[in-house]
């Protein structure tokens, strides 16, 4: 893997994931918004798709360029977005004298802490901060065959992939431009199966960490307790969710396992950065992004249980989709991964 970015060719984002595929072109420095599109995902196809490279993956986004873009793509260039539960981040400091061997010092921070062996990772680090005796390191790595699986899709459905990137970094570039988030910021993505979590501080991700629940979970967990359908349940996550309903408790009380988990999470993401990295700059907000972010009421819940200020993230004052229809405004948070891949800066790279 290489740096490579061609300056005379539009970018445009690519966000895949378990259960669907995102694709947006962003002009950048208006953020307006130039085309985009999206197509749901079977799982399990998903995965065997990774792990036997059939043409699942690349048939999708195929059918996705041709048939479902909303605008145009000014472009075949893409910088490809990979889920952020399947990566590692780490942030570490190391003498300043180890600078001479900085490769083999990343190596074993990932040995010791990354449960993959390291010769089945891609692995990517920078120097953030430096002093006259520490250097501060954030290490990426990636499992190659995510990696390489996903690109191999992307260039049999007639694309070319400048980039790959982590969906938690691309999500904090939109949010440092649209949501003050140059404050210490816990990010928690909410997507249909599984949530992330990160810490942003400095424009840098210092750390990450995720679970296994996300939307989808939220609505099995009102149809059982309410003993209602899917799609009913659906309905009363995004119309009602744990705003003042006369359903509110029920649903409140349906909810409340699962986000105690993510809560739980997000208080280890927090207490490490706190004690490990940096016990002089504290988390000042919260930003709740993807799929799951749109159930009412979820920004005061993660206010009253982590006591610090918890919000919504809305992006979309900053993109201006012009005279292009908007997405609903349910669909609207599962395409700020997509926009922060399409609005990447040349030169920030990751790859």
């Amino acid at each position: 893997m290489s740096k490579l970015f061609h300056k005379d060719r539009p970018i445009i984002g690519l966000d895949i994931n378990q259960t669907g595929i995102k694709i947006m072109a962003v002009n950048s420095k208006r953020w307006q918004v130039i085309g985009y599109g999206s197509v749901d995902l079977d799982p399990v196809k998903v995965q065997q798709s990774l792990d036997e490279d059939d043409s699942y993956l690349s048939d999708n986004i195929q059918a996705l360029v041709k048939n479902k873009v909303v605008g145009v793509l000014p472009s075949h260039q893409v910088v490809l977005g990979v889920p952020t539960g399947r990566t590692f981040s780490r942030t570490f400091t190391l003498p300043a004298k180890a600078e001479n061997t900085l490769k083999e010092a990343v190596t074993i921070e990932a040995e010791q802490y990354i449960p993959v062996p390291v010769n089945l990772l891609y692995i990517d680090w920078e120097i953030i901060d430096r002093t006259k005796d520490n250097l501060t390191i954030v290490m990426s790595a990636v499992p190659k065959k995510l990696v390489d699986s996903t690109i191999q899709a992307a260039q049999n459905a007639g694309l070319e992939v400048e980039m790959v990137e982590p969906g938690m970094n691309a999500i904090a570039r939109v949010l440092q431009a649209t949501e003050d988030a140059h404050l210490p910021t816990a990010i928690i993505d909410i997507g249909p199966a599984n949530t992330d979590i990160a810490v942003l501080e400095g424009g840098v991700i210092r750390v990450t960490g995720g679970i296994g629940i996300g939307s989808n979970t939220f609505t099995l967990d009102i149809a059982k307790k309410l003993g209602v359908s899917l799609e009913n349940a659906h309905q009363l996550k995004v119309l009602n969710g744990m705003s003042v309903s006369p359903r509110q408790k029920k649903i409140t009380t349906a909810l409340k396992p699962s986000l105690e988990r993510i809560v739980s999470e997000t208080r280890k993401v927090i207490r490490y950065y706190t004690e490990r990295l940096n016990d002089e700059h504290k988390i000042e907000q919260v930003l709740i992004v993807g799929g799951g972010s749109n159930i009412p009421g979820i920004g005061d819940y993660f206010t009253n249980e982590l006591l610090m200020p918890a919000r919504v993230a809305v992006p979309w004052q900053k993109l201006d989709f012009g005279k292009l229809p908007q997405p609903s405004k349910q669909f609207r948070p599962r395409y700020v991964t997509v926009a922060g891949l399409a609005s990447v800066p040349e030169g920030s790279i990751w790859s």
